[in-house]
């Protein structure tokens, strides 16, 4: 049965369903697109100021030097902490504040917080605005309930997640601010679905290869060499022999959806040749010279990241040798190594826990399919306290018409505070 102390923040956050849906309008309304990294300042002096009000030391951060900082758009991270006064963990709720682009098919303003049907739609509703609002609404109930607590709370917001993480919680990590004794639990409130409770994702590969040619007239191509013919033959030796392997190896990480439980490889883009010309419309009238394509393959924990290198390697190195005039070049652009944590941790239990109590049914422990930043608060930070839960759909992320449940928001809250409350008070 629930103590009667976690009945009555259990109430108090259900009371606070208008303040949850007010505090998600305001901050999807910050336009924090990424690239290039806009508002990222007011964004996150916007959550700074709400939680110093309610007694939270808070840092901003800049983090100079990272990709994509500048005067025009510095990548300025928040960082808000409440001591109890009391010696304790602490548990450390990290959400990140960048968006992607709006796309087209919107039937909504992405930007306008918009309520409908029990729904807050907008950019980052899902991921994961909705969730840094759950997790503010959390932690400050918790605080407001009156019980003793030992410890700390800290709540951040962080940059460029969609584009690595490298200007926000990677930045962060290098400087300690993810590693004991500073923080014992991280949860990043992704939208994994509110029953579930995300331990780790696979890994990536980003690589670009280039086939080169030699430029010549279009009406006689026999003078030149076609480099787009060129990367049409890496592409049909990936069909022929990198895809149809990679149904091969299962994995034991229990990856959502039932698909990415095998590697994946997509071919993200291809440029060739030269641009049409500017107003006509019409194309160049010579032969391609070189062309590029951008992979995305995703990695499992029994993978050995070299071996999936070598492996694309040894398919180009084969066309060399078969293929006239074949030459390329590969470059790598961005790697991720798995990341899972044991689903016997204290973060990972008394979530599950929560989840059961708050929806009365058992949580599901999943992997997710791409990356986030839990895989620096491991790798660099080296803690492994840390997972995945929050609110929203994770089909709907980078979604026209995305949006987050306010129920789910809700309920989302309640399990995040009964969570941060037993990690604190040692009933883990």
């Amino acid at each position: 049965m629930p103590h009667p102390r976690e009945d009555a923040l259990l109430r108090e956050i259900e009371a606070r369903r208008d303040d949850l849906v007010a505090l998600t309008q305001d901050l999807i309304r910050f336009p924090t697109i990424n690239p290039p990294g806009d508002a990222y300042r007011p964004c996150a002096e916007y959550l700074g100021e709400r939680l110093k009000k309610r007694g939270f030391a808070v840092e901003y951060v800049r983090a100079e030097g990272s990709p994509g900082d500048c005067e025009a758009y510095p990548r300025i991270n928040v960082i808000a902490r409440w001591e109890s006064g009391r010696p304790g963990p602490c548990v450390h709720f990290n959400s990140h504040i960048d968006v992607v682009s709006v796309g087209e098919g919107w039937t909504v303003d992405p930007f306008g917080g918009v309520v409908k049907d029990g729904k807050v739609y907008g950019r980052g509703a899902c991921d994961m605005k909705g969730g840094l609002a759950a997790s503010v609404i959390a932690v400050e109930a918790l605080i407001d309930s009156g019980v003793e607590l030992p410890g700390a709370l800290e709540i951040s917001g962080t940059a460029d997640e969609e584009s690595g993480g490298y200007g926000g919680v990677a930045y962060l990590a290098e400087r300690g601010w993810f590693s004991k004794p500073r923080v014992d639990h991280v949860i990043i409130p992704e939208p994994l679905n509110v029953d579930r409770v995300c331990i780790g994702h696979r890994g990536v590969w980003w690589s670009e290869i280039t086939t080169e040619g030699h430029i010549a007239h279009g009406s006689m191509p026999f003078l030149g060499d076609n480099a787009v013919r060129h990367m049409g033959a890496v592409i049909a030796e990936l069909e022929r022999r990198i895809f149809p392997t990679l149904s091969a190896h299962q994995t034991s990480m229990p990856v959502v959806p039932e698909g990415a439980r095998t590697p994946t490889l997509n071919i993200n883009s291809i440029h060739g040749g030269e641009p049409d010309v500017t107003g006509s419309g019409l194309p160049a009238p010579v032969v391609p010279d070189s062309c590029r394509i951008v992979l995305d393959r995703r990695l499992l924990i029994e993978e050995d990241l070299d071996e999936v290198k070598a492996q694309m390697r040894s398919v180009l190195d084969g066309l060399t040798q078969t293929r006239p005039n074949f030459r390329y070049r590969m470059r790598d652009l961005f790697e991720v190594r798995p990341s899972m944590t044991e689903p016997d941790r204290p973060v990972v239990r008394m979530t599950c826990e929560a989840i059961e109590q708050v929806l009365g049914k058992p949580a599901d422990i999943c992997c997710s399919p791409g990356t986030y930043d839990q895989k620096h608060i491991d790798r660099i930070g080296k803690l492994r306290d840390c997972i995945a839960y929050g609110p929203g759909i994770l089909d709907l992320a980078h979604q026209p018409d995305e949006y987050v449940g306010i129920d789910d928001m809700v309920n989302s809250a309640k399990v995040m505070a009964l969570s941060a409350y037993a990690l604190l008070t040692g009933q883990a």
